[in-house]
């Protein structure tokens, strides 16, 4: 098995794919895409490696399910608390809370976005950052709306400034005080801003 040392064992919720795809982001986050094989994958789910053809045709379709799907599940998110109230500040609030619970909850999917995009076949590859650009745009327009002095570029340099800071959970930890301080520092900066 190339890749050493086993992952959590797989969540007894969810369907069989869901199943492949949290072990998957964990055995990823630790030794990369490369790092892992298809054998690697179904010993870590308790199946042959050859078993998981059954699920996803190869490594590749494995890796674009994984981050287009938190790529929409993302942009989903951001929507839906867009929508939720009429307040800029209120939005922002709810947006950097999201952004924090996703990052406490899938480190590991924070890892495997930033090693291994390059290895997506390349519409999927574009997909993600569509998706991503649409999810940036919402904290933008929201940050203008807080803001009405701030431009556009300076709210979108805010934006990636807050999901540095609240995405670095992989390498700060995942307790609850670490999510509380992440939050709080996150929300002083974006309130904080000139215009």
């Amino acid at each position: 098995m190339a890749a050493s040392a086993a992952p959590a064992p797989p969540p007894r919720t969810g369907t069989r794919r869901e199943q492949i795809l949290a072990v998957a982001a964990q055995l990823f986050a630790r030794h990369g895409f490369h790092g892992v094989t298809i054998a690697d994958l179904g010993a870590a789910v308790g199946v042959s490696g050859p078993a998981l053809y059954r699920h996803f045709p190869g490594k590749e379709a494995l890796l674009a399910e994984m981050l287009v799907g938190i790529s929409e599940h993302l942009l989903a998110g951001g929507t839906a608390r867009t929508v939720a109230s009429e307040d800029p500040l209120e939005v922002l609030a709810a947006l950097v809370d999201f952004q924090a619970d996703f990052a406490l909850r899938e480190p590991e999917l924070i890892v495997v976005q930033d090693r291994d995009l390059a290895n997506l076949p390349p519409a999927a590859r574009r997909q993600v950052r569509q998706l991503q650009r649409t999810y940036v745009e919402i904290w933008v327009e929201t940050l203008c709306r807080a803001h009405p002095g701030l431009t556009p570029d300076a709210a979108r340099v805010a934006a990636h400034g807050a999901f540095g800071l609240l995405n670095s959970t992989p390498h700060s930890g995942r307790g609850p005080e670490t999510a509380a301080l992440l939050r709080r520092m996150a929300l002083a900066a974006l309130t904080d801003l000139p215009g």
